[in-house]
């Protein structure tokens, strides 16, 4: 039987936007088409229709989470005079974006596909390789400052940035385990505070 076409008023984006919400809080595997189906307000037919199937629309949910929720983050570690002050803006703001009220606690990325199965080794695939874009996001923002003199000479950014991406997965974890704003916010200062007081390939120069 051929499959029916979109409602009439279908509004994709808006649908997008609750798939995002659905697959955020119960992840890729637990979450079933009939759910997402509901979710949206449109019949199965409706939804393969507009999305082809629940990994491309997995896929497209993924991709709006980064253009929207994670965006303010991105924008303050481009934005930061220092390398110090670009990292402390980019997991405080993360923080509240885990802890934002209406919303999922956590991180979509970080916590939506960590649990496939070898059935969906795909998307498995898919969500780690966005997941290692945080880390090569804040390790070109930490060369640049390398190369401006700001940081030490022999700096090993790349470390650097495998740490603060590993706490960055852990608050994440945390925030939807329920820990507290306040407290992850102190957490993320004794991480800041491990830049002054590790050896000088964590240090800024001078």
């Amino acid at each position: 039987m051929a499959r029916t076409g979109r409602p009439r008023g279908f509004d994709r984006d808006a649908a997008l936007h609750t798939a995002m919400l659905v697959f955020w809080e119960r992840g890729y595997e637990t979450t079933s088409t009939n759910d997402l189906s509901a979710a949206m307000g449109v019949n199965p037919p409706s939804l393969y229709a507009a999305f082809t199937n629940k990994e491309q629309l997995f896929r497209e949910a993924v991709g709006l989470y980064e253009r929207t929720e994670a965006k303010a983050s991105q924008e303050l570690l481009e934005a930061a005079p220092t390398a110090r002050e670009a990292v402390a803006a980019f997991l405080h703001e993360s923080v509240d974006r885990f802890t934002c009220e209406g919303k999922p606690r956590g991180c979509m990325i970080v916590l939506a596909a960590t649990n496939c199965t070898a059935d969906h080794e795909s998307v498995r695939d898919f969500a780690m390789r966005c997941r290692a874009r945080t880390k090569t996001t804040l390790k070109a923002r930490l060369d640049t400052a390398a190369g401006a003199g700001e940081l030490a000479r022999g700096t090993d950014t790349d470390r650097i940035a495998a740490f603060y991406t590993a706490f960055l997965n852990g608050l994440s974890l945390q925030a939807r385990d329920g820990m507290p704003r306040a407290r992850l916010h102190d957490l993320v200062d004794m991480a800041m505070g491990l830049w002054q007081a590790a050896p000088a390939g964590l240090r800024p120069a001078g």
